[in-house]
Parts: C-alpha cells; structure tokens; sequence
C-alpha cells in the first residue's frame, strides 16, 4: 500500500451523501471548482487557498481518495457567482438562482452553525464566498488498498 502524499487534507461538505457526490464528480472530472465561505475560514483560522496548493481529498470514511490542484481562486460577494462557476462545481445545478438555494440550504444547516459556533448564521447578498477552482492531479483510489 502507497502512503498519500504529505500535502493538507481537503473535505467537501460534511460525511455522508452530499460529501460521497462530491467526491465521486471531483474524481470523474464534472466537479472542478468549489465554493466556500470566508467566515469559514475566519472562525476556523485557516489561510485561504493560493494558486498552486495541493490537498489530498478525502471520502466520508476518511479515507484519501485524490490530489487536488488549486488552479484559481478569487473572492465574490454571494450574489456574484457566476453561471460559469455553478456549472464547473458539476453538482448539476441548472441556474444560479439552483446553485444558490442548494448552497444556502448547506450553509444554514444545523452541521454548519455548529461548525461556526454560530446557531443563528445565515448568509445573504453581501456574504463574501471563496471561489477556487482546482484539478485532479492524482486518483489514490488504487493506492489505498
């Protein structure tokens, strides 16, 4: 078995469903950017991504699955995201306006507040996103067993 490269670790959602979507279309090529929010990377004191970072992303049984390249990253208010940027997030999303009440339904989850210490978080207009975009630089799959 072939250890995972030594590079930070990168989860899509929480486990489960939604993360085993993601997971599968990163490593199909449908999923190619991905939006995060910078209170999320303030209350968690992390940087935000850079241009030529790698991550291992890993499944919902923690296991690592891929090497991921951030190819772009640029910040927007919410109601800036393009349709551009929902379709290369490959979660099938047919308009922005889609794209938006499926994120925001994430965002204001039960999970999500608990992840920011904040029971009342909500997400409007104004809120400031991350927008990065990355490719597959390596399948781990075959690696892993």
């Amino acid at each position: 078995m072939e250890p995972a490269p030594d590079h930070p670790r990168v989860e899509f959602a929480f486990p489960g469903p939604l993360r085993d979507r993601l997971v599968a279309a990163i490593l199909d090529g449908s999923k190619t950017s991905t939006t995060g929010l910078v209170a999320d990377y303030e209350h968690a004191g992390d940087p935000l991504p850079r241009v030529g970072e790698r991550s291992v992303v890993v499944d919902s049984d923690d296991r690592p699955v891929a090497v991921i390249e951030v190819t772009d990253v640029r910040l927007a208010r919410l109601d800036e995201v393009d349709f551009a940027h929902v379709v290369d997030e490959g979660e099938g999303d047919a308009s922005v306006a889609e794209w938006r009440a499926n994120h925001e339904s994430f965002w204001r989850s039960a999970e999500m507040r608990a992840a920011l210490d904040d029971p009342e978080f909500t997400v409007d207009d104004s809120t400031m996103t991350v927008l990065e975009r990355f490719r597959l630089v390596a399948d781990l799959r075959g690696s892993a067993g």
